[in-house]
């Protein structure tokens, strides 16, 4: 359901010449994340908390067109936590037929109610799915040490940095139909591995939050780094972990 906002003020929650606006920068991220070849195909996406609105790219839209009235708007504050197949409360409902919510919306509530991070970024990275490919499909987590590129990257995704010397393990879950019926799987890996920055989701993609949208791309690009690195250490027959 959508609240009693004019329709002024529905758009005033978009319309911003601040760059820095939500409705801005998921426009230009999600461009951006076109040409690294993580959102093809429409799918993907990010979520940015800022106060107590969540901003919302829309589904099924060609992420390098997304424009800041595409924008979904949500109180942070829902009747009840969106899980899949609920109803949702709305602040802003884009104008422009053809537009939905994300179907990410429940997962990046995980993220925001689970970790309190102020921003979640999906990806379909190819580096993230092939890495889940060469793991055994019994394989429940990802770990990798004596990288540099781990220093950029966060305990919980939102406490401080890892160091070179640590082992970054990161959960990895089965797939679904649907990707809302993900939900529970992702909560209940974030509750078995709390200091997970990320989950990674077997022939999918991976799911990468922080404190900030900031802090959410900074570890995107550095665990996509990590997951490259990653698949060509493993069909090398280098161990991941340890410094031999």
């Amino acid at each position: 359901m959508s609240n009693k906002l004019t329709h002024e003020e529905q758009e005033a929650l978009v319309i911003s010449d601040d760059p820095e606006h939500p409705a801005n920068l998921i426009s230009e991220l999600c461009r951006e994340f076109y040409k690294l070849g993580w959102v093809t195909g429409t799918g993907g996406g990010i979520s940015i908390r800022q106060g107590e609105n969540v901003y919302l790219a829309p589904s099924g839209v060609q992420k390098e067109r997304i424009k800041p009235e595409h924008i979904f708007v949500l109180p942070f504050a829902q009747s009840s936590v969106p899980k899949p197949g609920s109803k949702r409360d709305f602040l802003r409902i884009p104008s422009k037929k053809g537009l939905s919510e994300s179907q990410c919306t429940p997962l990046f509530w995980n993220a925001f109610t689970m970790r309190e991070a102020g921003a979640c970024i999906h990806t379909h990275s190819q580096h993230a799915v092939m890495l889940t490919l060469l793991h055994p499909r019994d394989a429940q987590s990802f770990k990798i040490s004596h990288q540099e590129m781990i220093k950029g990257v966060r305990i919980g995704g939102v406490g401080k940095t890892l160091s070179f010397f640590n082992t970054l393990e990161i959960p990895i879950i089965d797939n679904t139909a649907v990707e809302e019926d993900l939900t529970e799987s992702m909560a209940a890996a974030m509750e078995k591995y709390p200091d997970a920055p990320a989950i990674l989701v077997r022939r999918h993609g991976v799911y990468v939050w922080g404190n900030t949208w900031e802090q959410a791309k900074t570890q995107s690009e550095c665990l996509d780094y990590l997951f490259e690195i990653a698949v060509k250490m493993l069909l090398a027959k280098l161990p991941l972990v340890g410094d031999n």
